[in-house]
């Protein structure tokens, strides 16, 4: 199955209620810059990554794709997908140049496409390749009810329906505003409405620094809050590590983390708790498949950030041990041609073949191809 063509492909999906806030980030669309890939026989493969749908940007990182990459796959065999990654990572200009940000992104949506197409030419779901039965439990976390621009009165109105119309057992709720008062009193408003047996996570995406987040992480814990995620800059080791000595509330990162090095620095720092690695900063699969073996031979739990809204990783999930929980955003959902399902709290395994990245009619309708 050899390569013939990469096709630019640029997707903008509306948000919520048609913009969301966290501390950090305001933002109206989700950005979905990838590539099709195109083979002699007949199977295209698809592969995204995960933006705020600044088009300069995104276009930044199709071009990486079919100006840096594409020449060194074209011909190639598109099954042989580590050989094919090792290739295209250690290639001298690109690494030269830059060793994540834009070419990591670029790197990650073309080997999520790779491993669609083999996919495809087997006729399975990803698990299923990865070694995975489909019967495995994976529970949803949703953080789409979380908002830190929603009002306090919104936020435990859309907890309590998540809960009690959809099921979810665990949500996650946004911290970092203005007031850490005012956070505290989101979380505690959000403990009495859903009770003691729904798992609350926070998240303050990189915004406290190292003394704001001892002090309200320990008043956080008397809400019993399953972790707190990001607290600080997110490459702080050393703060972190301080933090993780201070409280006892867990600590997640890793979403913003771009290589293997980086993650294995914080496991042998005893600074994080949770491992979140995520594919769209990852350089796609393959390298999440081996910061996933880290964590796990260090009994650590991986929650992946899902910037391709679950699509992927929730078969990811599905096929590795040291996952069993994993995020839900539903902004891709009416994108994709299989998007993802959860009932009763718990992700429903696909079983359509490929990574379930193959774009919906009406993506295909209105998608930007550059």
């Amino acid at each position: 199955m050899k390569i013939t063509r990469l096709e630019p492909i640029i997707l903008h999906a509306p948000v919520t209620r048609g913009g969301i806030a966290d501390s950090t980030h305001s933002i109206t669309h989700w950005g979905a810059p990838g590539v099709a890939i195109h083979t002699d026989c007949g199977h295209v493969g698809y592969g995204f990554s995960g933006t705020h749908a600044h088009l300069p940007t995104d276009r930044l990182i199709v071009d990486c794709i079919t100006q840096s990459y594409g020449p060194l796959l074209l011909g190639e065999d598109a099954l042989a997908t580590r050989a094919l990654w090792q290739k295209l990572y250690r290639h001298s200009e690109i690494y030269w140049v830059g060793r994540s940000g834009i070419t990591h992104l670029a790197l990650g949506a073309i080997d999520i496409a790779l491993w669609d197409l083999k996919c495809k030419k087997l006729g399975v779901p990803l698990w299923h390749l990865l070694g995975a039965s489909g019967q495995e439990n994976v529970q949803a976390y949703n953080t789409d009810g979380g908002w830190l621009n929603w009002s306090q009165q919104q936020l435990v109105a859309d907890c309590k329906r998540m809960v009690e119309e959809h099921g979810y057992k665990a949500v996650k709720i946004k911290v970092g505003g203005d007031s850490g008062r005012e956070d505290l009193r989101r979380v505690e408003a959000v403990r009495h409405a859903l009770g003691d047996d729904i798992q609350i996570m926070t998240d303050a995406n990189g915004r406290w620094s190292v003394p704001e987040a001892i002090r309200y992480a320990k008043q956080l814990e008397q809400f019993d809050i399953s972790w707190i995620e990001e607290p600080l800059r997110f490459d702080d080791i050393k703060g972190h590590r301080r933090l993780a000595n201070s409280i006892s509330t867990p600590i997640a990162l890793g979403e913003q983390l771009y290589l293997t090095e980086q993650f294995r620095d914080f496991i042998q720092a005893d600074a994080v708790d949770f491992v979140q690695p995520d594919i769209v900063r990852l350089a796609g699969i393959t390298e999440w498949w081996t910061v996933a073996e880290l964590a796990y031979a260090n009994n650590i739990p991986v929650v992946p950030h899902v910037g391709d809204m679950a699509q992927v990783h929730q078969h990811l999930c599905f096929a590795h041990p040291a996952c069993s929980l994993l995020e839900y955003i539903p902004w891709l959902n009416n994108w994709m041609e299989h998007p993802v399902q959860v009932k009763d709290g718990y992700f429903v395994a696909p079983q359509a073949p490929g990574a379930g990245m193959q774009p919906s009619e009406l993506a295909l309708d209105t998608i930007n191809k550059l």
